[in-house]
Order: C-alpha cells, then sequence, then structure tokens
C-alpha cells in the first residue's frame, strides 16, 4: 500500500516548510493565536486530522500526516490517532524547531536561558509579546502597560533572531534591533537550521520524532522520553 502524506502545521512553521516542500504536496494552516490556547489548539487539530482523514478515506493509501508543532504547552496530548499516523518533532515548541534540534534548543536554553526568539513566522503573524504592547496600551493605558510588561520582562536579558535561511534576514532584522532596543533587551543573531523541517518532510523519523500509531491516543510520556 502507498503512502500519502499531509502536513498540517502553524502559521509560523508552514513558512519554514513551504520553501522545502514538494509543489504538490497537501498542506493545511491553523493560526498561530490558538498557542495562547492549548485546549482550543488540540480541538482544533484534532478536527483537522478528522477532516483530513474522512477526505481520504477510501484512497486505498497509508495517511500520514506530518504535524508541524511541538508539544505545544501540552496540547498534542490527548490528540488521537483516528486512521491515519501522526508525526510530529519530540521538542517542548517550535524554537527547537527553528533551530534544528532538541540539542541546539537545549544549548542555547542552557547558555542564555532568558532568551525571547524571534523569526520571520512571528514577526508577520504579529503575535510576539512585544506586539501585544500597542494592544495593552489601548487597553489598560501607557503606564500601567509600561508596569505590566516590566514584570513580564523581568527574567528576560536577549532578544535572539533565529536565521533559519529561508528568509531575507535584513528584513526583520530592522524589526528585532528597535525591538530590542525598545524593551532593554541584548540583541543578537542566532543561526537556525532546517534540519528538523527536511527530516520531518523526507525522514528518517528517528528518536528526534514522536510517530504515533492509529487508533493511537498521543501522551505526554512520548515527548519526555529522549
Amino acid at each position: 500500500m502507498s503512502e500519502c502524506k499531509i502536513v498540517i502545521a502553524c502559521a509560523t512553521v508552514i513558512e519554514e516548510m513551504l520553501p522545502l516542500m514538494p509543489a504538490e504536496m497537501e498542506h493545511h494552516t491553523l493560526e498561530f493565536g490558538l498557542h495562547v490556547y492549548p485546549d482550543k489548539l488540540r480541538v482544533t487539530l484534532q478536527a483537522k486530522i478528522d477532516e483530513i482523514v474522512q477526505a481520504h478515506a477510501g484512497d486505498g493509501q497509508d495517511l500520514t500526516l506530518l504535524l508541524g508543532y511541538g508539544l505545544c504547552s501540552q496540547a498534542l496530548v490527548g490528540v488521537q490517532a483516528r486512521g491515519c499516523t501522526p508525526t510530529m518533532p519530540r521538542t517542548d515548541d517550535c524554537i527547537a524547531i527553528f533551530l534544528g534540534s532538541r540539542a541546539a534548543y537545549n544549548q542555547q536554553a542552557g547558555a542564555e536561558p532568558g532568551t525571547h526568539y524571534l523569526t520571520e513566522g512571528w514577526v508577520e503573524v504579529g503575535e510576539t509579546p512585544f506586539s501585544e504592547f500597542q494592544r495593552t496600551v489601548d487597553r489598560y493605558g501607557a503606564a500601567r502597560a509600561e508596569r505590566l510588561f516590566k514584570i513580564m520582562l523581568a527574567n528576560y536579558k536577549r532578544l535572539a533572531l533565529i536565521n533559519t535561511g529561508q528568509y531575507e534576514l535584513e528584513k526583520y532584522r530592522d524589526y528585532a534591533r528597535r525591538t530590542a532596543e525598545r524593551f532593554n533587551l541584548r540583541y543578537e543573531e542566532v543561526d537556525g537550521s532546517d534540519a528538523m523541517v527536511r527530516k520531518l518532510l523526507f525522514g528518517p523519523w528517528d528518536e528526534e520524532f514522536v510517530v504515533a500509531r492509529p487508533g493511537e491516543t498521543i501522551r505526554l510520556d512520548r515527548f519526555l522520553h529522549f
């Protein structure tokens, strides 16, 4: 039996996948804002999975769904592999995906734990903590917004723009630098990698990935054992 591979990813991760994805590969994008509500993300992702499985029922192919998500605040826990094989990076979130591996993320987190990261996708989608500042000003006023963000960023010292090699860095460098200056963070650029995205799309799905069997419910421990 042949295999059919279909991508489901959030709006930020899909930006890294599209340049590498075969033109004919079916893909679906879910809005980035769902990350704020893990339960809603879980329900939305499950609905999309079930929709795709139903649409491809009777194709006579093994259906593998490539999920452009990490654990994402445990939003993936409880998702059911109904009639398909969901495959996803064994990461806490998408930062490790952009950096190319869980090991690369651990290295960055160990050296600079107080870091906010930016990529093209986060800037374009406009859902970074920094883009929330103006909305907070509009809602609570400038003085209160300043106090809230000072508390929120108290443990952060660095803003890092990840260069994944999939976009024109200069376009986002100015935004990142201005943002770092505005919120008194040290600006740096760190090298990313498309290694994990390539492996998600083309394999091999080794220990860096969770591959759920048809009928399986994704469990937290699948992400913890590495």
